[in-house]
């Protein structure tokens, strides 16, 4: 079922005072009273009751099972990802195409536990405020927007994963509560998804703490990307309207990260002078793959946005402590970990050949000097895994390259499962931006489009230009071709690829584009079949979940996966 009884809090209570990025002191009276005795009378009469329950929505993405959804909803079905070694059949059954209902990625209990805490957060919080004296109305405001950004992001998550979806705003309290709820069309929830965080955006925290200077040294306090702020709802808004088609609104809220970030890029400089790890690339403050600028020494763009993580870049990543016991567990289950650096996902290796084969220049998707390859890929063998997030650092040179021997790579895999999950970094705002130019296509939307585009490659080219304009400039096609291949070079592996894929289906009004992506991770024998079954616009979706079907009779199964057993429910 998609909401849960917790008229007795003690589990949402449990998990709440256990998080352990976001500390906080649970209510004094749980020391007092047994778990299974703290009911709702009891509770909710003071600010740290709502913090935790605030905190535990972070923890409910953190979860095993969020994280492994999240992980694979984004990314599995696209042409990024193989089967490796020991691949359980329903993660097997998905990457032939052969999706059921009974399969248990179909199920959405977790994501639906986070939204229905933060519901909960939303509905209690401004009766605390009214009792609670320490607890300001600003306070109060702040931790509404906080927890109506994580449930919009899971609510996101679920229409683009299963398109309609049971949406509510109200949390389920007792037992008196009738929460069948049918499914609400993909653009109504995502019109009401973008009303509540226009309306809740000016409460949210700026940033929690300021950068901490000394001497010509910055850092960047985690809570700033580990927790929502008014920089990640201006984000997930720009990414709101890339998806309902506003290109004007997705512009605009991708211009208020871009020019926060340059802003506070101009700060550090002025406090700590010149940044070499951060310089501006035609007016973008970014990272860069060489400080020097040799070329001798690549790698730190990757060593400082997943191999640290809470990069200056970043805008929304979950962290995971190793102190606390907590892990990835998409990654390491999936990607690899320490104790398994070949995870049961390969990379598409019809795709993604040999280093050899990047070096010399026959990859089609990136260049000898782009360093997202050596940074995103591991081989093993003849094989190619993922090695984005499972690997802590990675050296390499790329100047004079002329074989895989003088590339020089070496690389460290994470000492632990901590590995950050990112959800939004400043890369991605250019390249909402670039998209929505494409298909706002006024005049000079093209030429600002590809700079962005340009921007994002020469960063990982090591600042060598490998993008021609007049290859692209000339044709909306060839310009929205270049957008999406420069996302999924940038954003490989990052959950995100499947997503564009339908994206893009939903824009166009049919699936040949993904089709022709997908198919290419097929030998030629079962390729065609593949292209058979996926023309069905319906078939890029999820379906619901069997139990839930059985559990909400108003829910309507998606017709592209009805059979005899489900004939019932079909669409």
């Amino acid at each position: 079922m998609i909401t849960k009884n917790i008229k007795n809090i003690a589990l949402t209570l449990a998990a709440g005072c256990g998080l352990a990025t976001l500390t906080t002191s649970c209510s004094d009276f749980l020391d007092i009273l047994p778990m299974n005795d703290v009911v709702l009378e009891n509770y909710w009469t003071e600010k740290g009751d709502v913090i935790s329950v605030r905190n535990s929505c972070y923890e409910s993405l953190e979860s095993a099972d969020a994280m492994n959804r999240i992980g694979l909803w984004g990314e599995l079905r696209s042409d990024n990802l193989f089967a490796g070694a020991n691949v359980p059949n329903e993660v097997n059954e998905i990457l032939k195409e052969n999706l059921l209902p009974s399969n248990p990625y179909c199920n959405w209990s977790k994501i639906y536990e986070c939204i229905n805490r933060c519901n909960t957060v939303c509905h209690y919080a401004p009766q605390v405020q009214k009792i609670d004296p320490n607890y300001s109305e600003a306070d109060m405001k702040a931790d509404v927007a906080e927890v109506s950004a994580l449930r919009a992001l899971c609510y996101f998550y679920l229409i683009r994963t299963f398109r309609d979806v049971p949406y509510t705003r109200e949390p389920s309290i007792d037992d008196t509560q009738n929460f069948i709820l049918p499914a609400t069309p993909f653009n109504d929830v995502l019109d009401s998804l973008i009303q509540n965080l226009e309306s809740v955006k000016g409460d949210a925290v700026r940033r929690y703490q300021q950068e901490r200077i000394s001497g010509s040294y910055f850092s960047l306090p985690v809570e700033n990307t580990s927790r929502i702020t008014r920089i990640a709802i201006y984000a997930l808004l720009a990414d709101l309207y890339l998806w309902k088609q506003d290109y004007d609104n997705a512009i605009r809220y991708a211009d208020m990260v871009i020019d926060y970030k340059t802003e506070q890029y101009e700060a550090l400089k002025e406090a700590v002078g010149d940044i070499k790890e951060i310089q501006l690339i035609d007016s973008i403050p970014l990272i860069l793959e060489s400080p020097d600028g040799s070329g001798n020494v690549c790698g730190n763009t990757y060593n400082t946005i997943f191999g640290d993580g809470n990069s200056f870049e970043s805008i929304f990543e979950l962290y995971f402590s190793n102190s606390q016991g907590q892990s990835n567990a998409w990654v390491r289950d999936s990607y690899g970990s320490n104790s398994t650096p070949n995870g049961r996902l390969k990379a598409n290796e019809l795709t993604f050949t040999s280093l050899e084969n990047v070096v010399t220049n026959k990859n089609q998707l990136y260049r000898s000097s782009d360093g997202r390859f050596y940074e995103f890929f591991r081989s093993s063998g003849s094989a190619v895994y993922v090695g984005k997030y499972v690997l802590s650092s990675v050296r390499y040179q790329t100047r004079n390259l002329t074989s895989e021997a003088s590339l020089q790579l070496t690389t460290s895999t994470r000492g632990s499962n901590t590995a950050p999950w990112i959800f939004y970094r400043l890369t991605e705002m250019l390249l909402i931006k670039a998209e929505a130019l494409v298909e706002r296509g006024q005049p000079g939307d093209f030429e600002e489009a590809f700079k962005l585009v340009n921007i994002v490659n020469k960063r990982a080219n090591n600042l060598t230009v490998t993008l021609k304009k007049e290859d692209y400039i000339n044709s909306k096609n060839e310009m929205a071709n270049l957008v999406l291949d420069e996302r999924r070079r940038e954003f490989m592996f990052e959950g995100k690829r499947w997503y564009d894929l339908v994206r893009r289906s939903r824009r166009d009004g049919n699936t040949a584009y993904l089709v022709s992506a997908v198919k290419s991770k097929y030998e030629s024998k079962d390729a065609n079949a593949i292209s058979i079954k996926m023309a069905d616009t319906n078939i890029i979706y999820f379906p619901y979940a069997k139990n839930e079907l059985k559990v909400n009779p108003l829910l309507v199964q998606n017709s592209a996966f009805t059979n005899g057993e489900d004939s019932q429910y079909q669409r």
